[in-house]
């Protein structure tokens, strides 16, 4: 059968469809409507008011910026770094004396692209080629990235004279990518654009300065480590220096939750009650576990509560709109129970710990359960809802210390690709359910969507109500992850649609070199959580 190109077969759908019809699902695997396909095959389209729509508009408005800086200021490099504020902080570097002015002119050139609409081609060509071009606009760590890929032929995209490699499909045309909004911040711009939860209407800014602040912190970190892209990973693994970065990677952690150690301890008589929450993945377990031991190493003796226990009945647990029980809302932990026992803790009362039976669904009492600290003594609790005032409201602000912990940045694969915190987490994941749990890449994949639900509403509202954030990411983390997610995602078969994001995932991947020397993570790394080999899991 003749090939055609996607785009004609969007056409005739179209009217089909609510918004513009942004790209397709040909055979369950992401294709730019520019694809020429077999149309016998399973088709299906992706508009644009949808979770993977406002991803490909917000990819093709990110480009429309790169073009508009290129052509108005060609000696400035426009580095994607990271999500904040409810936008995408792009730091502009060799920009001399940036302003709200000079953001001005970026935005307006933007515009006055979009009202163009100017067509964004996609080009196949040789990898060789592919590489020259990059070097004659003097994007080196981009021209590294793509001689690093073990293909022939790769895709480029074009809009007027400037050229891009992204892993992702873009929208074919520029006319319809008029919604965004672009803000001068130190050092960079934020770039806010609609999506799912907006209804179309660019995202309001909403300043988050302590998750700024810690993300500004690691890419420091990251310069320090002269480790700011993938390919100066594999450069560091090939030239035998992984040893040495996952030393300080991890001795970069170590000192930052002593820290946070020495400020408690520093804080005993008052800060007495400690929260750690964050979203799946994030290491929350074993970060709890170091920093208990840096407690210890302050002459301090923490003890450790689990918010499971506090669970309700489940006959009076929450449900969900599907029928299935809401473990993850906060109504689902006996509150007013909880604060009466820290309240009782910390007057140095005693109390009977519950414990909640997972197989009977009810809460039991054992008289050997009991618990009373000592005046000066940490109290430790994990769990999602620990930044929610709610769960403490009847302890004094004076008496808690917040820590919100999550994997908040990782490698990015070049200036212009972004690996997203949440991708990163889903990987880590992925290995983890696997090694532990018997679970396999479908199975993590399916629960995903409502993990990640259960963030947006339960945890990420409340993250800057911390007192310290810590960044759980190791800067060279995928290069081992790989090894054991790659075949997972190889095995999701093509035929469901899990397989797209299996495949999504793979794409991410496949730029890393693998890093061998696993024996180099310590025991007691963060890392160990997901690959194994833990001290803190027996």
């Amino acid at each position: 059968m003749a090939m055609v190109e996607l785009k004609d077969l969007a056409e005739a759908a179209q009217q089909k469809y609510a918004s513009e019809i942004v790209a397709g699902l040909v055979n369950n695997e992401i294709r730019d409507l520019q694809s020429e396909i077999d149309p016998s095959g399973k088709i299906d389209f992706i508009e644009l008011d949808s979770s993977r729509g406002w991803k490909i508009y917000r990819r093709t408005v990110l480009f429309v910026l790169f073009t508009a800086v290129h052509e108005l200021f060609p000696s400035v490099e426009v580095v994607a770094q990271f999500s904040a504020n409810k936008g995408l902080f792009c730091e502009l570097r060799h920009f001399h004396d940036l302003s709200e002015n000079g953001v001005g002119l970026i935005e307006t050139r933007m515009r006055e692209i979009i009202a163009e609409d100017r067509p964004i081609i996609k080009m196949k060509m040789e990898k060789a080629q592919a590489v020259r071009i990059f070097k004659n606009n003097r994007q080196i760590e981009k021209a590294n990235l793509v001689s690093s890929l073990k293909m022939e032929m790769v895709s480029l995209y074009q809009c007027g004279e400037f050229y891009d490699y992204l892993y992702g499909v873009m929208i074919g045309h520029t006319g319809s990518l008029g919604r965004f909004a672009l803000d001068f911040e130190a050092g960079g711009i934020l770039l806010r654009i609609p999506d799912l939860d907006t209804g179309g209407e660019v995202r309001e800014r909403l300043p988050q300065p302590k998750l700024s602040q810690v993300l500004a912190e690691s890419r420091e970190w990251a310069a320090a480590l002269r480790c700011n892209f993938v390919p100066d990973l594999n450069r560091i693994n090939r030239h035998g220096g992984i040893g040495e970065l996952i030393r300080v990677s991890e001795a970069l952690q170590e000192k930052s939750i002593a820290h946070i150690a020495d400020h408690i301890a520093a804080h005993k008589k008052t800060m007495r009650l400690i929260l750690i929450a964050g979203p799946s993945s994030s290491g929350k377990t074993s970060f709890a576990q170091r920093l208990r031991v840096q407690l210890l190493a302050d002459k301090l003796m923490p003890v450790s509560i689990s918010l499971d226990d506090y669970f309700v009945n489940r006959e009076d647990t929450p449900r969900k709109p599907t029928g299935e029980y809401d473990y993850e809302c906060l109504d689902a932990l006996d509150v007013e129970l909880f604060n009466q026992h820290m309240l009782a803790l910390l007057a140095g009362e005693e109390i009977i710990l519950p414990r909640y039976n997972f197989l009977t669904g009810y809460r039991e009492w054992d008289e050997t359960r009991r618990l009373a600290v000592s005046r000066e003594q940490p109290i430790i609790v994990e769990g999602i809802h620990g930044l929610n005032e709610r769960l403490s409201e009847y302890v004094p602000h004076s008496r808690k210390f917040k820590i919100y912990i999550s994997a908040l940045t990782q490698l990015n694969i070049d200036a212009h690709n972004r690996i997203a915190t949440t991708d990163a987490r889903l990987i880590r994941r992925l290995v983890r359910d696997y090694q532990f749990r018997g679970s396999g890449a479908l199975k993590t994949l399916k629960q995903w969507k409502d993990v990640r639900e259960g963030e947006e509403k339960n945890i990420f509202p409340f993250q800057e109500e911390a007192d310290v954030m810590f960044n759980s990411a190791l800067i060279y983390e995928l290069g081992i992850l790989k090894r054991y997610a790659y075949p997972l995602l190889q095995n999701v078969p093509q035929d469901i649609p899990e397989h797209a994001e299996a495949k999504r995932l793979l794409d991410i991947l496949q730029y890393f070199d693998d890093i061998d020397e696993e024996e180099e993570v310590p025991n007691n790394s963060l890392l160990r959580e997901f690959i194994g080999k833990s001290v803190f899991f027996k």
